[in-house]
């Protein structure tokens, strides 16, 4: 089954904003108060939350929406799909009142918008003077809530009602008046209610505060003003991802696949298959975005039920560049004019089938975003690892000896791709997530970390280097635990391109170097570790990006003494000869006088196309 969405007509690239109620300083300084006013939010939540995923990881995002439910202003994070239509349908938009606050964490019910079932939402309206005149968000993700095993996420899950309980759109404050009973059973699913109830408070709480500063900013530059203020940044976003799509893309057909390696039960590779067609029409261009050829989902949890708002919010996050005069907003979906996704596929599977490794196939499908742009002629970066996701569940002794259960659940940084015009990005999670800081792990678990670091030659050689890897090693304090892990990208590690090689892979070694030495499986669970085991994490790297003999002899030598290039992989990739610390200028020559040919990508090996 074909599913297409056509989108909201864009206006024309030509036509300039009409001029409404918000003048274009007021504009600017409207701009500024309700991204200060989503920053406020996200800070209320990371100094208030209690789990670590939240507070320390800071998986957690927000939103401000306009009075009809558009997202106006979001956060740099392409994941967003349509947030308010689930809770329309159920609740009707004319029948909201001042105090009422909507949740659910439903990934099927909202077509997407949520996207595992670990993620909340929380969806309040605001009112000024009696006139409803926009929307705040609150979405984080809680690191339990029931499911086949702690965590709620697990490579062996075979059914979404396995990774925890499901919340339909639900009426949580009724005018000011809460649903104790709704949040006691949703408590009640976790195995860790206290950090449970915690995490919900501080949701509630920065959603509260988003209603309080917008109607702030309602009430200072008036309900008309604000709307035509969001009206703009709307169209201006669309307007120019509308325009750099036609510098991208020419007229015709478009395509890039794209692997992920398995899905935990024995099956992949699985192919992520993109099309991006331009065509004329008799009121313009149209760009159409088309998923259907993706192979079919998968058994095992890596399925990705991906809200047809995705691809054009990737795709403006990526044309915004990250400009600070530019919001993230509907406006990047609005510039496609059609999404088809195909029923029964990776990217669109059928219920129930389970949703909670979703982020390794959203990595996977962001990677096959930038090939697309590149094939298409434009300059996008090499591909990036999937960050690796480790689950450590088990039970350790505390100070009365008395034994005691933990949940350690971890996201760790991979190397993104290298840029046409600067290296790849080292040790990253995702977008403006964190890794766990020394401290706080072995404050907060029964783990020591015996090594922290970049993994050597993880970042693909090229004139720009791709990003590297981190590893990690533990000892493991725990009495006994079950370990489960995800790694990607093994099989089909992230590619190079324009002659930069492909990035690293990672890794996972319980007791590594000794008699007792066990691989585990890249994606798996069940895994059990005890006390005095050595855990050692080992995350890939990026693409490189141009030939590596292109790369200043004098780059090479920092790698090198940075160690994020061995002495070996210099001479092999590069070209270049080290010696006592030191270049070798003579050999060095020598060596780059035979250039190497290369071909479009690198994956293993030099190829025209990855398809």
């Amino acid at each position: 089954m074909l599913h297409s969405i056509e989108k909201e007509r864009p206006a024309p690239l030509a036509e300039a904003p009409r001029p409404g109620a918000c003048d274009a300083v007021t504009l600017e300084i409207v701009r500024g108060a309700i991204r200060a006013a989503q920053a406020e939010m996200e800070a209320l939540l990371e100094r208030t939350a209690i789990s670590a995923f939240i507070r320390e990881k800071k998986d957690f995002y927000t939103a401000l929406f306009d009075a009809d439910g558009v997202m106006a202003v979001g956060s740099n994070v392409p994941v967003f799909g349509d947030i308010t239509g689930p809770v329309f349908r159920d609740f009707p938009i004319e029948t909201m009142r001042d105090g009422d606050l909507y949740w659910y964490n439903d990934c099927y019910g909202s077509h997407g918008a949520i996207s595992h079932s670990n993620d909340q939402v929380l969806l309040a309206p605001v009112f000024q003077g009696g006139r409803r005149c926009g929307f705040v968000m609150g979405w984080a993700h809680f690191s339990d809530i029931g499911g086949l095993r702690a965590g709620s996420i697990s490579p062996e899950t075979t059914d979404i009602f396995q990774e925890g309980i499901i919340v339909p759109p639900t009426k949580l404050i009724d005018a000011g008046v809460t649903n104790e009973a709704t949040l006691k059973i949703f408590h009640r699913n976790s195995r860790f209610p206290e950090q449970s109830v915690g995490d919900m408070r501080a949701l509630m709480a920065s959603t509260a505060l988003g209603v309080k500063r917008v109607g702030e900013i309602a009430e200072r530059f008036g309900p008309d003003v604000l709307a035509d203020a969001l009206r703009q940044l709307l169209a201006r976003t669309r307007r120019l991802v509308r325009a750099k799509l036609a510098e991208t893309f020419d007229y015709g057909t478009h395509r890039f696949t794209d692997a992920i390696d398995s899905d935990g039960h024995g099956n992949g590779p699985f192919h992520i298959r993109l099309a991006l067609t331009r065509e004329r029409g008799p009121d313009g261009d149209r760009f159409i975005f088309d998923a259907t050829e993706t192979d079919d989902q998968s058994p095992g949890p890596v399925n990705l039920l991906m809200n047809p708002d995705v691809p054009g919010t990737a795709l403006g996050l990526y044309f915004l560049g990250g400009d600070p005069a530019q919001v993230c907003n509907a406006g990047g979906p609005q510039a496609l004019d059609e999404v088809r996704l195909r029923e029964g596929s990776l990217l669109w599977p059928r219920f129930p089938a389970p949703l909670g490794m979703r982020g390794l196939t959203l990595m996977r499908f962001l990677a096959a975003l930038n090939g697309l742009i590149n094939v298409a002629g434009s300059k996008a970066p090499a591909a990036h690892s999937a960050y690796v996701i480790t689950l450590i569940r088990g039970t350790f002794r505390d100070e009365e000896g008395a034994l005691k259960p933990f949940l350690l659940s971890d996201g760790i940084g991979v190397g993104y791709g290298a840029r046409p015009y600067a290296d790849g990005i080292d040790a990253v999670y995702f977008v403006a997530q964190e890794n766990y800081p020394v401290e706080f792990l072995e404050i907060g678990y029964p783990v020591r970390l015996r090594a922290y670091g970049i993994v050597e030659d993880s970042g693909g050689a090229g004139q720009y280097r791709g990003g590297c890897g981190i590893v990690r090693e533990y000892d493991v304090l725990a009495e006994e635990a079950v370990l489960a892990i995800r790694i990607d990208s093994v099989k089909n590690p992230p590619w190079g391109i324009a002659g930069g090689m492909c990035g690293g892979t990672g890794r996972i070694v319980v007791n590594p170097g000794t008699a007792q030495e066990r691989v585990i499986a890249p994606l798996s669970d069940g895994n059990k570790i005890r006390r005095g085991d050595v855990l050692r994490i080992a995350t890939g790297g990026g693409g490189g990006y141009g030939h590596p003999f292109d790369r200043p002899a004098e780059k090479v030598l920092e790698d090198v003494l940075g160690g994020f290039v061995s002495v070996d992989a210099a001479r092999k990739h590069y070209g270049v000869v080290v010696s006592a610390g030191a270049l070798d200028l003579a050999a060095t020559t020598a060596l780059r006088s035979c250039r190497p040919a290369t071909r479009a990508f690198h994956r293993h090996e030099y190829v025209d196309t990855l398809a």
